[in-house]
């Protein structure tokens, strides 16, 4: 059997040749000659000799510079694993806190343990490495909220709104301190649970109707009329 000319999961776009050979074309592949190439961005997948790309669609893709809220899997020697939704679990070294010392001499699970959830940046990832976080800079860190949202990372943009809009109406409206992650994930802290259950009802609706027009407004009356004001 032809062997693939790429690593098994690794990332692909359209026109990538994937393989040459005998192995048998799958979902989101195209075979000119002998030659198979990738239709779609995703995932290259093998299933004994048939090759297929499973779409990123709706999954979250890491970009340097985005704000994302993750979860500790496990701590390792010299920082943490954390899941972010990614195709790719993310690292958070330990030179990427303000933690001081060395990583080798200190139980890492007394700053971040498992299930911790922490705001970070992406700072660097490319198709060859899994994401690089770091939680160095304002607000970045453990994270804390009373209540997590998660929602479709490809509705963050209309829950951001044009210039954020949208995010500064509902804290505005809702008096709730809300952090926004690029990977669709968002926690929510307010000054009583009535806020913080309009925020969320809100949130979930803005995911639902994000293609409508005049959104903003309708929200607005929403939590205005909720919220008795």
């Amino acid at each position: 059997m032809a062997p693939l000319l790429v690593g098994r999961r690794e990332i692909v776009v359209p026109g990538d040749l994937l393989a040459e050979g005998d192995l048998r074309p799958g979902d989101n592949v195209l075979r000119e000659g002998n030659r198979i190439y990738a239709t779609k961005v995703g995932l290259v997948d093998l299933e004994g000799e048939r090759v297929s790309v499973v779409p990123l669609k709706g999954c979250y893709f890491p970009r340097p510079g985005d704000l994302v809220i993750g979860r500790i899997v496990e701590a390792g020697l010299t920082g943490w694993e954390v899941d972010i939704l990614a195709p790719y679990p993310a690292l958070l070294p330990m030179s990427e806190t303000y933690a001081k010392g060395q990583a080798s001499k200190i139980d890492l699970s007394t700053i971040f343990s498992t299930g911790d959830l922490v705001t970070a940046k992406v700072l660097a990832f490319d198709r060859t490495r899994d994401p690089l976080l770091t939680a160095k800079g304002p607000g970045l860190g453990k994270a804390f909220g009373n209540r997590v949202v998660r929602i479709s990372p490809m509705k963050i943009p209309r829950l951001i709104g044009r210039k954020g809009s949208m995010i500064t109406m509902l804290k505005r409206e809702t008096g709730c301190r809300i952090i926004v992650g690029q990977n669709g994930v968002v926690l929510i802290s307010g000054r009583d649970d009535r806020a913080e259950r309009a925020a969320v009802e809100a949130i979930y609706k803005i995911e639902r109707e994000a293609h409508t027009q005049g959104l903003t407004d309708e929200i607005k009356e929403m939590l205005r009329k909720e919220l008795g004001r």
